[in-house]
């Protein structure tokens, strides 16, 4: 580990002689399905990410960096509350129209961090589901949403953008909707003539594979149904370029204050349509393309710090809400392009998965001036945000708030010595009963059904027989192709007594 620079010891030491200097802004950065070996500072070779690169080389790279769940709404679950998503009902992948999750008056990493004078807005992805009990009135003010759980402003798209509708929210409502022309969500086909990825699949522009064929925007179908809202609907190509505008925008208005943005990136998640000027550049087809987008991105953020004179004063952390996955219902090449690319780099599994693929990905803080350059073995993990920005803040923990979180700061900042977590738990999505267990060096993977999905990520998307109970230990054997459980039976019944304690604690 390394240590931190000079700077930090000088903000330590100035409250003692001056006024206390101001708090660190805060952003995440969190990429939408992309694998530990996706970026070209872990192992890409046939295209560049030189922008996330050059946070690796001005930060810290983790090489042990996880989410706590290997799909989208339970890992930004885990993130914003610091619990478990295992522990709540509902927290799997969200439908179109989804009712909101995180219900006001929850503990929040954003309202926790407002309470200690930040502002904070969420631009991106959000997948977290809007609305009363029956979801979200497209047409009017739409509560709850972020802006009860603790942000001050959102730019979204509302819920993942192969499920309808593909809209913009800001703040409470859609963002240019004309009134005459209402959005309607349907359960089923609204009427018979309503065209669909199967009844006009001659027409789509980018086909489907698996599902994805139900209502058809911009030349590709969707997860759902939904009419109107034809002004309001936003162009799949165009996500990155107006997030990144409104990101940079807000960052401006805020300069002068604390702020806290959590920038939720849609690459490279199905469907992958980067803009034109991306289109082409790597030879992995849009799945790669994306992630060059996704590259360009984090280097806007980036300039825009340095421009404004905030990059020494920011501290920016990069994730991933989960692993890779090569066909997730979309015809868009990645998995005939894949060549030699491994997207989860030296790891089994991905997205779906509880082996290391699924969950460990790419995770970098950086603090010009603070934090020294270099790569840290120590666990931590996305959860751990909310105790860890706690504690750098000086704000205060509700009681009974956040109990999955664990405050590893020292290791975020590489502190000489830091440790990071001891023990984590992964899971797959809902209440599978997938889960890893990863406790020190070991690891326990537990299957309750003995079915897994994408454990060979360049493969077709399918489930696998698997044990019940595996065991591997992540030093010797970081791949897991090895199962010790019937070389180790004392460690295996003490791992899994310890699984079921963590899985069952906090349950009603």
């Amino acid at each position: 580990m390394r240590r931190l620079l000079p700077a930090l010891l000088a903000v330590a030491i100035l409250p003692l002689v001056h006024a206390e200097p101001r708090k660190p802004n805060l952003i995440v950065i969190m990429a939408d399905d992309l694998g530990y070996g996706d970026i070209s500072c872990q192992g890409a070779k046939t295209y560049q990410t030189p922008h996330i690169d050059r946070l690796a080389a001005e930060g810290l790279r983790f090489t042990s960096g996880y989410c706590t769940a290997s799909t989208c709404t339970p890992t930004r679950y885990s993130l914003l509350t610091g619990v478990y998503a295992f522990r709540t009902k509902g927290t799997g992948i969200a439908p179109p129209s989804a009712p909101a999750i995180i219900q006001p008056g929850a503990a929040t990493l954003p309202a926790m961090l407002r309470s200690a004078g930040y502002a904070t807005a969420v631009i991106g992805k959000w997948h977290l589901g809007l609305g009363g009990p029956d979801g979200p009135d497209w047409n009017a003010e739409i509560t709850p949403g972020p802006l009860d759980i603790g942000f001050d402003h959102c730019f979204l798209l509302p819920t993942t953008n192969d499920r309808v509708p593909q809209v913009y929210l800001q703040d409470r409502h859609v963002l240019g909707l004309d009134p005459a022309d209402p959005i309607r969500v349907y359960q089923k086909k609204p009427s018979e003539d309503h065209p669909t990825g199967i009844t006009h699949r001659d027409t789509l522009k980018m086909d489907w594979t698996h599902g994805h064929n139900q209502t058809i925007h911009n030349g590709i179908s969707r997860i759902g149904f939904y009419t109107g809202g034809e002004k309001a609907r936003f162009r799949d190509e165009d996500l990155a370029d107006e997030w990144v505008k409104r990101s940079i925008a807000w960052i401006e208005s805020q300069k002068d204050t604390p702020f806290f943005l959590f920038f939720a990136s849609h690459d490279p998640h199905v469907p992958r349509m980067p803009h034109e000027r991306f289109q082409g550049l790597t030879p992995h087809g849009f799945r790669t393309d994306s992630i060059v987008q996704l590259d360009w991105c984090v280097g806007e953020i980036s300039a825009a710090l340095d421009r404004l004179g905030l990059a020494e004063n920011t501290l920016v952390v990069f994730c991933s809400d989960n692993g890779p996955v090569m066909d997730d219902g979309y015809a868009d090449g990645a998995l005939e392009k894949v060549g030699d690319h491994r997207a989860a780099g030296p790891f089994k599994g991905g997205k779906y998965s509880v082996y290391e693929g699924g969950t460990r990905t790419p995770f970098i803080t950086r603090w010009k001036g603070t934090i020294a350059p270099g790569v840290s073995d120590e666990v931590v993990a996305t959860i751990d945000l909310f105790a860890s920005l706690a504690a750098l803040t000086g704000a205060a923990v509700p009681e009974g708030a956040a109990t999955d979180s664990v405050n590893v700061l020292d290791a975020l900042l590489g502190v000489d010595g830091a440790e990071g977590r001891g023990e984590l738990v992964v899971q797959d999505n809902g209440a599978s009963g997938n889960f890893g267990f990863r406790s020190g060096k070991w690891k326990l993977v537990r299957h309750d059904k003995g079915k897994a999905r994408n454990v060979v990520v360049e493969s077709l998307l399918a489930n696998t027989d698997v044990p019940k109970f595996q065991l591997h230990d992540l030093e010797a054997d970081p791949g897991e192709t090895r199962d010790l459980l019937e070389h180790q039976p004392e460690l295996a019944v003490k791992l899994k007594k310890r699984l079921e304690e963590i899985v069952a604690a906090g349950k009603d």
